[in-house]
C-alpha cells in the first residue's frame, strides 16, 4: 500500500437542525440500476468490487461515483444532494460520525421491515455506531481502532497502563529518541485523540441522550496529563503538528518509541523501503489508567438514500459490501478493518496479519465520538480547546468548560 493510499484511508477514519425519525420507505420494492457514492478510491478497491457485483447482477448494475479524498468535501457533497432530494445517489458511504446527522434529517432509509439488514456476526461497536434512536440506519462496511505501536527491540513488554508507558520514556532518552506521539494537530484526528484521553480517565463527552457532559474533573484530568507530558518533553514539541502521516513518518524514521495510530501503519512500516523499523516493532492495545485503554472508533458505513427509487437493490448491495468475501478482500488489498468478527479469528489470516487480535480488542473496547446531529460543530469545539490545553494556553478546567459551552450552543 502506498503513502497516497494510506492518506485516503485515514482521511476520515476518524474522519444542524433536526427532523423526525428520518428516512423513507418509498421505493422499498424497487429494483434496477443504482449509483454508489464514496470518497476517492486511491486503494484501487472500488472498481473491482463494482465489477464483481455487476457480473452477478446484469440487470441491477451499480455505477460508482467517487468524491474527493477530503472528508469535509465528501460530507458537503452528500448534504447538497440530500437537500435537493436527488434520487441518483442511491447508496452513500458515510463516516461513522455522520450517521446521526443524516438520520435525524430524514436523509437515510431506516433498515427495518422489508429493508432490514441482518447484523449477526458483526462487531457490536460497529452496529452501535450505525444506530440512531435505537434504529439501524446504515451498514458498517469498515471499522477502525487505534493501537499502540512500540519499538519491540527496545521495549520487551509493552506498557499496560499510561503511567507505565510514561515511565518507559527513560528508554527513549537513553536512545536519543522522542517518547510518545499521537495525532495532536487541530483537525478531526485531534478530536479522536482528545476524546481517547478524556475517556481513559472516566469522562463521558456526551451522555446517552447526546447531551454534553464534558465539563468534568475526569475530562480535565485527561487533558492535564497530556499537557504535563507535552511540557516535560515526553511528547515532542512538533507533535502538535502531527496528523496520521507525519506521526507515522516519525515512527518509521526511528525517531519515536511509542506511536498511537491506526492499523494502516502496520503494513507500511513493515514494507516501506525507507522504514528503519522493519522487524523492530510490534503493536499492543492502547494503555489505560489501570489496564487496556479505549480507542476512538473509526470507520465507514453505507446507507440507502431516502430518495432512492431502487431500495431493494440497494439493500442487496449493502449485504454484498458486508459479505465475508468482500470484507476479507478489503482488508487484504486495502488494510481496511473488517466489521465481521470471524475474520479476526481466522488462523490463516492471523498468521499473515499478526495485528488482527490486537485490532479486534481495540475495536471491541472502542468508544464512538459524540453521537449528535450537530457533529461538525461539536468536533470543532473539542479540537480547538484540546489544542489550547495541551500547549498550556488554557487550563484543562477552562478548556473543558469552554468545550461544553460551545457544544451546547451548537445544539441550540
Amino acid at each position: 500500500m502506498t503513502g497516497a493510499v494510506a492518506v485516503a484511508l485515514v482521511a476520515s477514519a476518524c474522519g444542524g437542525g433536526s427532523g423526525g425519525s428520518g428516512g423513507s420507505s418509498a421505493g422499498a420494492s424497487g429494483r434496477g440500476p443504482i449509483t454508489y457514492v464514496q470518497g476517492k478510491d486511491n486503494a484501487g478497491l472500488l472498481a473491482p468490487q463494482v465489477a464483481r457485483w455487476n457480473a452477478a447482477h446484469p440487470t441491477e448494475k451499480v455505477t460508482a461515483k467517487e468524491q474527493s479524498d477530503k472528508a469535509d468535501q465528501q460530507h458537503d457533497d452528500l448534504v447538497q444532494h440530500f437537500q435537493a432530494k436527488d434520487p441518483s445517489y442511491d447508496v452513500v458511504a458515510v463516516d461513522v460520525v455522520w450517521t446521526a446527522e443524516f438520520a435525524a434529517k430524514g436523509w437515510l432509509t431506516p433498515l427495518t421491515g422489508k429493508l432490514a439488514l441482518p447484523t449477526t456476526g458483526f462487531l457490536a461497536p460497529t452496529v452501535k455506531a450505525a444506530t440512531y434512536n435505537k434504529t439501524l440506519y446504515a451498514a458498517p462496511t469498515s471499522s477502525d481502532g487505534a493501537m499502540l505501536y512500540y519499538r519491540s527491540d527496545l521495549v520487551k513488554t509493552p506498557p499496560k497502563t499510561i503511567d507505565e508507558m510514561w515511565s518507559m520514556c527513560s528508554i527513549a532518552k537513553k536512545n536519543g529518541m522522542d517518547c510518545f506521539a499521537g495525532q495532536f494537530a487541530k483537525y478531526e484526528g485531534g478530536t479522536c485523540n482528545a476524546t481517547e484521553w478524556m475517556n481513559a480517565y472516566g469522562a463521558k463527552v456526551v451522555d446517552d441522550a447526546g447531551k454534553p457532559t464534558v465539563d468534568s474533573p475526569e475530562a480535565a484530568k485527561g487533558l492535564q496529563v497530556l499537557a504535563d507530558h507535552y511540557k516535560n518533553g515526553d511528547i515532542p514539541k512538533q507533535a502538535i503538528t502531527y496528523q496520521e502521516e507525519q506521526s507515522r513518518q516519525s515512527f518509521e524514521d526511528g525517531k519515536l518509541l511509542f506511536l498511537r495510530n491506526w492499523p494502516y501503519v502496520y503494513n507500511l512500516a513493515s514494507t516501506d523501503k525507507s522504514s528503519k523499523v522493519i522487524g523492530k516493532f510490534a503493536v499492543a492495545p492502547l494503555p489505560g489508567v489501570s489496564g487496556p485503554g479505549t480507542s476512538t472508533l473509526g470507520g465507514h458505513m453505507a446507507g440507502i438514500s431516502a430518495f432512492s427509487k431502487n431500495k431493494a437493490t440497494a439493500l442487496d448491495f449493502l449485504k454484498f459490501l458486508t459479505s465475508p468475501e468482500e470484507q476479507k478482500t478489503n482488508m487484504e488489498k486495502g488494510s481496511l478493518a473488517p466489521v465481521l468478527e470471524s475474520i479476526y479469528t481466522d488462523p490463516a489470516l492471523v498468521s499473515k496479519y499478526p495485528y488482527l487480535p490486537v485490532l479486534k480488542e481495540s475495536i471491541t473496547n472502542a468508544v464512538s465520538r459524540p453521537v449528535t446531529p450537530f457533529y461538525p460543530a461539536v468536533s470543532q469545539a473539542i479540537q480547538e480547546n484540546f489544542f489550547a490545553a495541551i500547549q498550556g494556553q488554557k487550563t484543562p478546567q477552562a478548556a473543558v468548560k469552554d468545550m461544553q459551552a460551545a457544544m451546547q450552543s451548537a445544539g441550540s
